[in-house]
């Protein structure tokens, strides 16, 4: 029988020791590979832009300063909770790795809040990330979403009022104020698909604050796949319904965003509107096709044009029609400034930027299918998506976090070409 073999006491304490010691130190090696370092740095100029501010406010309060400082608070509050993050992990690393740790309970405390810590990381860089993306400036308004049917003749004009009914449906579920200020059918047409009318156009205004961030992402052409209810041989048809989501002014609001103020996008010149009077015609009764209650206002310097004929009341026609020529025309200004700087940042990201001609969205009834060609998501449960439930809320849902990774890689793609254009200045300085 042979005898054991020896080991000295110096290699028994160490191998009581727990192993993982050594793989959490690895782990935390990394920790600062979730972040892009273009922008890190970015987050640590605006947080020195923000403390700057803030000891300028302590000896002379200014409206515009406090503004700023309040849109830099998010992004200083993002970074020092990275920053605090990644203190805590190389505190921790630091005491794992001292020679002077021989407390076994107080290694393994700290071995869990620093697995805890590194695991905390990926959040925190996501929030640092959103917090730096430039926020929309109509974010926090209300909007108006209107609904229009595109190709797809009739069976178009059905699902478009499927669409408006699911929008209104939704609002209703959690809890938005919603005015419908526009309502126009086909004259003449039958609703043969159930409870589906021909639609014409219908204008929704969604009265709460922050509708606009929340329905942004629904703009752009809607496709639908289906059997119509007027089809004998079961063939599958396919219609498209355009989407306009745009910032609605409030009224008695104390936004900056004011219809007097030239310099607001708001704002429209009285004198620059052609003002047109008609009968109102459709199915409505008495007043209809004898009193001028209809109103037609025309935009002369960019051509847009908005009819209402909604009320019987001229003055009430008239208030609406200037409230959806003012969304109109405002958002016509942002898209020609939002033009104009993709220009100027001349990136590759600006190919996918959202048109109205985009087909965004698949409604497919064969399959039970909604799918946003956007976010790449897939729900299979339409009739609780068109019913406005919590099926839309994911589809929905998607695509805000599709459109918030696209502006992190706009500014990534920004930081990049800024820094490279930086040095190229320097270099040729250098070399005179």
């Amino acid at each position: 029988m042979f005898p054991a073999q020896w080991i000295c006491r110096r290699c028994i304490a160490a191998s009581a020791r727990p192993f993982n010691r050594f793989l959490i130190r690895l782990a935390s090696t990394n920790t600062a590979s979730a972040l892009p370092s273009v922008l890190l740095e970015r987050a640590r100029k605006m947080s020195r832009e923000h403390d700057q501010l803030a000891a300028a406010l302590e000896s002379n309060f200014d409206t515009k300063t406090a503004k700023r400082m309040g849109e830099l608070s998010r992004v200083a509050e993002a970074l020092k909770e990275w920053d605090t993050a990644q203190a805590s992990i190389a505190e921790l690393t630091a005491l794992l790795e001292s020679k002077d740790a021989k407390d076994e309970e107080l290694e393994q405390l700290a071995q869990e809040e620093l697995s805890s810590t590194v695991s905390s990381l990926e959040p925190l860089a996501a929030a640092l990330s959103t917090s730096l993306t430039p926020r929309d400036p109509f974010a926090d308004m209300p909007c108006m979403l209107e609904v229009r049917p595109g190709p797809g003749g009739m069976e178009g004009r059905h699902f478009a009022d499927a669409l408006f009914r699911m929008y209104r449906q939704y609002c209703a579920r959690v809890g938005l104020r919603t005015q419908v200020v526009k309502y126009e059918v086909v004259d003449g047409s039958e609703s043969l698909a159930a409870n589906e009318a021909p639609l014409q156009e219908a204008v929704l205004e969604i009265q709460s604050a922050g509708a606009y961030d929340r329905f942004r992402g629904e703009a752009g052409m809607h496709r639908v796949q289906r059997i119509p209810a007027t089809e004998k041989s079961g063939r599958t048809h396919t219609s498209a319904v355009a989407v306009w989501v745009l910032p609605s002014f409030p009224e008695n609001s104390g936004s900056e965003e004011d219809v007097t103020d030239p310099d607001s996008l708001f704002y429209v010149n009285p004198a620059e509107v052609r003002e047109e009077k008609m009968r109102a015609s459709g199915a409505g009764g008495q007043h209809v096709n004898k009193t001028e209650s209809a109103i037609r206002l025309t935009h002369e310097p960019t051509g847009i044009t908005v009819s209402m004929q909604d009320s019987r009341s001229q003055h009430s026609n008239r208030k609406s029609a200037w409230a959806l020529l003012q969304s109109r025309v405002a958002q016509k200004r942002r898209e020609e400034r939002e033009e104009a700087a993709m220009a100027l940042r001349n990136s590759v990201l600006s190919k996918d930027r959202i048109t109205r001609g985009d087909k965004i969205r698949t409604y497919n009834y064969s399959q039970d299918r909604c799918s946003d060609h956007r976010s790449g998501l897939d729900v299979h449960n339409l009739p609780d998506v068109l019913a406005g439930g919590e099926a839309l809320d994911k589809v929905m849902a998607s695509t805000k976090e599709w459109l918030i990774q696209r502006d992190i890689q706009a500014l990534i793609a920004e930081e990049e070409a800024s820094t490279s254009s930086a040095a190229s200045k320097d270099a040729k300085k250098a070399k005179r």
